[in-house]
């Protein structure tokens, strides 16, 4: 273990006494937030009237945390630290929401918070109430980069602040309970990937009080040596701050925090003064006091004070009981509140004057509200990036390989504020050529053979770790304070990240449409590759296209979906996204080859509308189509080319339409997305009355749940993935869920009137092809030569 000498006193008595007394202001403004609507500064006796009616709120960690902030303040002040603080325990709030309060920032945001006691009952009464704030690091906390709805990310998060920010510190409060999260366990590993030059430095702190709702913690309850082993192993150096007595325990905590700086400085100066970026053991505090540390001991005869009853709030019914509101009269006083605040309910001078001032506050770092740091990506222009295609569907080309090739430049004219994240699937998903700008980060052991094809450097880019939470709680870190970059992952496992998806949607949501001091952030852009359709070994686990469905559930003010047909539309859309703000883009573009349709500046035209008619691929030109053929994705646009090549064989005279779909909330109406079509344009696209085959890159409800107000829904056949797979070529796949050429086919047959009948020995023939080449798919493992090289013939 490693030790720190706490046998002389690292704080004088004045300074200890003042920086008790500032903990104790903030342990009396969470206590306030959860039960006081009325005397606020207790400057009358407690009365049921002053009770919130609902008591709603959690005080466990609230000291612990306040604790932690109060020593973080002193060491910011003494030695000009710029620290951003991520509070991982559930809950958290009060104990942030205080500190900013005191602080002044929180004031100087909600001017009608103000530092008075009419400010103060203010600021106590919105927490947890109706129309208020809720009991989370909410995007309404000044000073937070991570809500903490869902417990296991603030260490990932604290990462990717950390991330290329060399002089920033991330103090990252991880809860015991929050510790038994599989996103929390992983992200552990983070500091393999953190380079002590041109990173910033993150201090974890495992807050040991013991319980979660009603269940002592397991890193709790380990012996000590098992913990510090865990701990070590992870690759920390773990020292102990532990107690309940307050004097002891600022001692330690003051001596242990100052040491632990000292050690970050150590490790950084070292590195960036003899240019070797090697892997340090990061130091990391492990804080174990009381649960509702300071707050009553006993309740109705039950241990409060060290037990899962502090866990939300402590005595339950002071309104109602009157021995247990003089218990609550009696906590909230033992703070001393009268010395605290002065006559007017301000925090007294000598107080104020331990928190730090203007952007070294914690409240007010500019970290935490990245926009103000935010610096617009240096692009390249894409289309020197382009295909060039001189018939449509003829060429065969892999599109994320294209994009590999303009990531790389991104990379390079940006390698202070772009990052590309990946779970070991970078080159699986023919993004290597990001390779020639930079390599993957990794600062943990080399082996020889890495230099043959390992692509591993401690000063890489590229974020590569088996675990899409941290991945995604890293991107996230890192665009919250500022920067740029792109998530590539399988389709199938994009799932993994469905509720850290959730929560960064709720909280863009929060911060673009209700706080105008929260400036834009770079959107989060997800590249969806390794497709459902093309999953030929892989089989059914693979074939999962349903992370659309999540995406569509959230506010269309900050969620988007592409589903380029090709590279050239692929660039496009990969450039607008990189530029855009407050957004979680989400980009479906398969790895494998696929056919190429339009020359860049079609393919601008075409993503720039989000949707549109393909002339050359449709034969109503000047009059009134009998069928619309409308895709979205690329094996499904292939697949409703080869159909329209079949009709126009069989059917000549048959007018058709045929319509691509880009931007999937191009189908919703203007009135419900801001991105929508207007019921004229989606009529002028889809027609009022005639059928419209729509094959679909994913479920077939979902284009259902976004056009149902259409004038047209009646009419509107969708094909997509109906759950059926295993492993198949690309041919048979499509078959099983009737997206294929033959399937379409048929549907526009038995759906245009003037076919009915007419049609019958072609839909034998079709249904006859259907039955051959699922037999030789079967037998030869391959589809046909015809379908694997089919082109369009025109």
């Amino acid at each position: 273990m490693a030790e720190i000498n706490t046998q002389t006193p690292v704080l004088d008595a004045e300074t200890l006494r003042k920086m008790d007394r500032y903990w104790s202001a903030c342990n009396y403004l969470a206590a306030g937030m959860i039960y006081l609507r009325a005397n606020p500064l207790l400057r009358e006796p407690l009365r049921p009237e002053h009770i919130k009616r609902r008591l709603l709120g959690h005080w466990g960690s609230d000291p612990g945390q306040s604790f932690l902030l109060v020593h973080l303040n002193r060491l910011i002040r003494k030695l000009d630290l710029n620290v951003v603080y991520v509070a991982g325990p559930g809950h958290g709030a009060p104990a942030t929401l205080a500190n900013s309060y005191l602080e002044g920032h929180y004031s100087e945001i909600y001017p009608d918070r103000s530092e008075d006691e009419a400010g103060m009952q203010r600021f106590f009464r919105q927490f947890s109430f109706p129309g208020g704030i809720g009991s989370h690091c909410t995007p309404e906390t000044p000073g937070s980069i991570h809500e903490g709805g869902e417990l296991g990310y603030s260490l990932s998060h604290g990462y990717g602040a950390a991330f290329d920010n060399p002089d920033l510190i991330v103090a990252v409060m991880v809860g015991d309970g929050e510790a038994e999260t599989g996103p929390l366990a992983t992200s552990w590993h983070s500091n393999k990937f953190l380079n002590p030059i041109r990173d910033g430095a993150v201090l974890p702190v495992l807050h040991l009080n013991g319980y979660k709702i009603a269940n002592p913690t397991i890193l709790a309850r380990i012996p000590r040596d098992e913990l510090e082993a865990l701990l070590t192993g992870y690759g920390h150096k773990p020292y102990f701050v532990e107690g309940d007595q307050p004097e002891a325990m600022h001692q330690k905590m003051a001596a242990t925090l100052e040491h632990c700086i000292g050690e970050i400085r150590s490790i950084q100066q070292q590195a960036r003064e003899s240019g070797r970026a090697e892997r340090p053991r990061w130091p990391m505090i492990v804080l174990r006091s009381p649960k509702g540390w300071t707050g009553p001991k006993e309740v109705d005869g039950h241990r409060v004070e060290g037990s899962w009853r502090a866990h939300q709030v402590p005595i339950l019914d002071p309104a109602t009981n009157e021995k247990n509101l003089q218990l609550l009269e009696d906590w909230l006083r033992r703070y001393k509140p009268e010395e605290l605040f002065d006559e007017n309910g301000r925090l007294v001078a000598e107080l104020r004057e331990l928190a730090p001032t203007g952007s070294r506050r914690i409240s007010a770092n500019p970290h935490a509200n990245g926009g103000l740091l935010s610096k617009a990506l240096d692009m390249p222009d894409f289309r020197e990036y382009r295909v060039d295609v001189g018939s449509p569907a003829t060429t065969y080309v892999s599109p994320t390989d294209v994009l590999g090739k303009f990531l790389c430049e991104v990379m390079r004219r940006n390698m202070s504020g772009f990052r590309v994240f990946g779970p070991d699937e970078t080159a699986s998903n023919r993004l290597t050529a990001i390779y020639e700008a930079s390599e993957k980060t990794w600062l943990a052991n080399f082996e020889p053979s890495d230099a043959d094809g390992g692509e591993l450097s401690v000063d890489g880019r590229v974020m590569e770790m088996l675990s899409e939470h941290t991945l995604e709680g890293w991107f996230e870190g890192y665009v919250l304070t500022g920067r740029h970059g792109l998530f590539a992952t399988y389709e199938a496992f994009v799932h993994v990240i469905d509720s850290m998806f959730n929560q960064h949607a709720k909280w863009l949501e929060k911060a673009k449409l209700e706080l105008r001091w929260r400036q834009p952030v770079p959107s989060i852009n997800l590249l969806i590759t390794s497709l459902v359709w093309r999953q030929d070994h892989n089989g059914f686990t693979h074939q999962d296209p349903g992370f659309l469905d999540v995406v569509t559930n959230k506010s269309p003010n900050v969620v988007r979906i592409y589903m380029p047909p090709d590279a050239n539309c692929l660039l496009s859309v990969a450039d607008h996204c990189l530029r855009s703000r407050d957004y979680v883009n989400v980009i479906v573009a398969d790895k494998q080859p696929h056919l190429q349709y339009l020359d860049m500046a079609a393919a601008v035209t075409h993503c720039t509308k989000g949707i549109g008619i393909w002339d050359w691929a449709s034969t109503d030109h000047g009059v009134e189509p009998d069928v619309v053929m409308a895709c979205a994705g690329d094996i499904p646009t292939m697949e409703s080319l080869a159909a329209v090549e079949i009709l126009k064989e069989n059917f000549p005279s048959l007018k058709i339409r045929f319509v691509n779909v880009v931007d999937l909330f191009r189908l919703m109406p203007d009135t419900e997305h801001p991105h929508g079509l207007s019921d004229r344009d989606f009529d002028s696209l889809f027609t009022r009355d005639k059928p419209v085959i729509f094959n679909f890159h994913s479920y077939s409800s979902l284009v259902h749940k976004l056009t149902y107000r259409r004038a047209n829904h009646e009419n509107l056949h969708v094909h997509g993935y109906h759950e059926k797979g295993n492993i198949n070529t690309p041919l048979e796949l499509a078959i099983i869920n009737q997206v294929d050429r033959f399937s379409l086919a048929i549907d526009a047959i038995d759906r245009v009137p003037s076919l009915r009948g007419v049609g019958d020995h072609v839909k034998e023939w079709l249904r006859g092809q259907i039955i051959e080449h699922v037999a030789y798919a079967h037998a030869e493992g391959i589809d046909k030569d015809e379908i694997r090289n089919w082109t369009w013939k025109g």
